[in-house]
Order: C-alpha cells, then structure tokens, then sequence
C-alpha cells in the first residue's frame, strides 16, 4: 500500500498553452467544439469521455464516466439505461454537472446544468446506428440491478442473440438519450505555477458573460 507521504510528493509543472479572455471564443458552444477537435486530431483514447455527477433527491451524490454522444446548439447529448443510478437520480432530480478532462493537453471542461430526454426518434435513430451487439448487450442489461454472477450475464446476451437472430431490435422503452442543458461552462487550461487559467461562461438573458476565475 503506498504511503500518504508518497502521494504528497507526485507533481509535475503544466507549460504547453495559454488561456486568456482574448482568445476564448464568445459563445462556450464554440470554445467546446474547438476544444473537442483538438482532442480529437491528438489522437487521444475516448476523447468524447466525460464524468458526469448527478444526485437523487436526497442530494446523495453519483458519479461515473459516460460518452458524450452529441452537441447541438441546446445541449451536450448521452445515452443511457433510464432505469440505472444516472438516470433515476436524473428523474429525481434533473441538476447535473459533467467533467472533461484531457490530461495530455492540460485541460478540463466543467459544465452544469439541467437535464432532460430526448426525443424517441432520436433515441431510436441512435440506438440503431450503433453495433448489433451494443444493441443486444442494453436489451441484456438491467443496469445498476444486482445478477448473479457473469454468467447469468452472458447467458441473457446468448438467448437475445437466439431470439432475434439478425433481426432488427426495437428500441427498449426503458433506454435513451439525455441531453444537458448548460447553464454554465468553465474551461481550464494548467499554467505554470499552479497559476492555473480558469475562464468561466455564465448564462445571461441574452449571451454569455465571460469570467476570469482565480486558481
């Protein structure tokens, strides 16, 4: 087990880039795609790899990493078993905020905000594009539920595979997407000297208020 002492003493310096108000974009929308398009010409793994944190009604906190699915001009999209922890914290309570963080390039992006479903066609047009098997393995998987073991698992996948044999597979009524609605952005670029750059985006009736944040 390492020691306490051992921990204290991991650090490094951040040196690659600047944040500043004059070379932010004006709308967070913008600022997050340019980010995302940098991450993903870097060749990271799981770019669109978000940690999303949501809490029941009871402010009992969640937090897991998901996969960012979609932005459009309202909202950050993810899919998921509406039935798991994630979205029946969400059901409960729709306040939630997601976490981007690209170690390699030195960078986070928080966002909060409220969530909702989307559509029903847009959960299906998406539920069918992805992998026959991905499909079979959400019909297979009672999320967050307790089993057995792996086998029971991998049993259900197998009878599915049986029963639907090449078949197209209809959206499950108890899985589909969420979109965030953001209410706020703070993007987070590591500077030398832990003078860290902080700019945050804060909704206003109109646009969007930038703001430098201390370190």
């Amino acid at each position: 087990m390492m020691k306490n002492t051992d921990i204290s003493k991991l650090r490094r310096d951040y040196l690659l880039t600047e944040l500043n108000e004059t070379n932010v974009k004006k709308d967070p929308f913008d600022q997050l795609n340019v980010w995302m398009e940098e991450t993903i010409k870097s060749n990271l793994i799981d770019p669109s790899a978000m940690i999303l944190a949501t809490a029941n009604k009871n402010a009992e906190p969640s937090v897991r990493v998901v996969l960012l699915k979609g932005i459009d001009a309202e909202g950050l999209i993810f899919f998921t078993n509406y039935e798991s922890r994630k979205g029946k914290d969400i059901s409960e309570n729709p306040q939630a905020s997601l976490l981007f963080f690209w170690k390699e390039l030195e960078r986070q992006i928080r966002i909060s905000g409220k969530v909702k479903e989307v559509s029903k066609k847009e959960s299906e047009d998406y539920f069918h594009s992805r992998p026959y098997e991905s499909q079979l393995a959400a019909l297979a998987s009672k999320q967050s539920s307790i089993i057995s073991d792996r086998q029971y698992l991998e049993g259900k996948f197998e009878e599915l595979k049986k029963e639907f044999n090449g078949k197209e597979i209809p959206l499950p009524s108890f899985w589909g997407g969420f979109k965030l609605i953001p209410e706020s952005f703070e993007f987070w670029q590591g500077r030398e000297n832990r003078l860290h750059d902080r700019i945050s985006y804060m909704k206003g009736k109109r646009d969007w208020k930038i703001v430098r944040l201390a370190p």
